[in-house]
């Protein structure tokens, strides 16, 4: 059996597109962990760990990507300047900054992209937190060919997966929620109900015909599934 490459396949309207990587990474690094709050009881002597929820599993994971090509060695007997052979050489920045997209919103989906992360037993699914790409090689005329990509990931927890959410943040009770600075529906939709896409079941619910009109201290009502 061949050896296996990872692939990063992003989420499109009609079909996903995929990105092989041409060097598979040294490792990855997934991180669980969980959310509490403090709460002061006035006569104790430290406050109270009242567990909220759990979070969402992060990836963290670096990809090299090369398109680097050597050059044609020339035909002619002696060197020429501006003769020398072809660059095949295709900019690298092409398929980084098509990574990079996928921590903004999609026109066709309202929303980012969803971005499954493939390699061997690794099926990550999730969204795109954050792009670091260092450019480490260059052709003549400086168009880099090569680049180190730093990924990390959140997952996606459909309503069907195990979730760890304490009982009263249960989505089959209606609650409300008041909207903070940077927060959109689909963030709520996904804290809630584990799935981003049904940002839509709360625009209805409130009315609100366009999703990115939200304003701060706006409270919306968050029905039962």
């Amino acid at each position: 059996m061949g050896l296996t490459k990872a692939k990063l396949i992003i989420e499109r309207e009609g079909a996903p597109k995929t990105i092989d990587v041409l060097f598979n990474p040294s490792e990855y690094q997934l991180t669980d962990s969980a959310s509490y709050s403090e709460k002061k009881v006035p006569g104790l002597d430290g406050p109270i760990i009242q567990y909220i929820s759990g979070d969402a599993t992060e990836l963290s994971v670096s990809l090299f990507l090369d398109t680097y090509v050597p050059k044609t060695p020339s035909l002619l007997p002696v060197s020429v300047p501006g003769l020398g052979g072809s660059d095949n050489s295709e900019d690298v920045s092409k398929i980084t900054k098509e990574i990079a997209q996928t921590t903004s919103i999609d026109g066709s989906l309202h929303r980012p992209p969803k971005v499954t992360f493939q390699w061997g037993s690794l099926n990550f699914e999730g969204i795109v937190t954050k792009v670091n790409h260092t450019y480490t090689m260059f052709a003549e005329s400086g168009m880099p060919v090569r680049a180190k990509v730093n990924l990390t990931f959140k997952s996606i927890l459909s309503p069907k997966d195990k979730r760890r959410q304490s009982p009263f943040e249960s989505p089959d009770r209606t609650k409300y929620r008041t909207i903070r600075e940077g927060i959109q529906l689909w963030d709520l939709a996904y804290a809630e109900y584990g799935d981003p896409d049904l940002w839509k079941v709360i625009a209805k619910e409130n009315k609100i015909l366009n999703p990115l009109d939200l304003k701060a201290g706006q409270v919306v009502k968050l029905p039962a599934l």
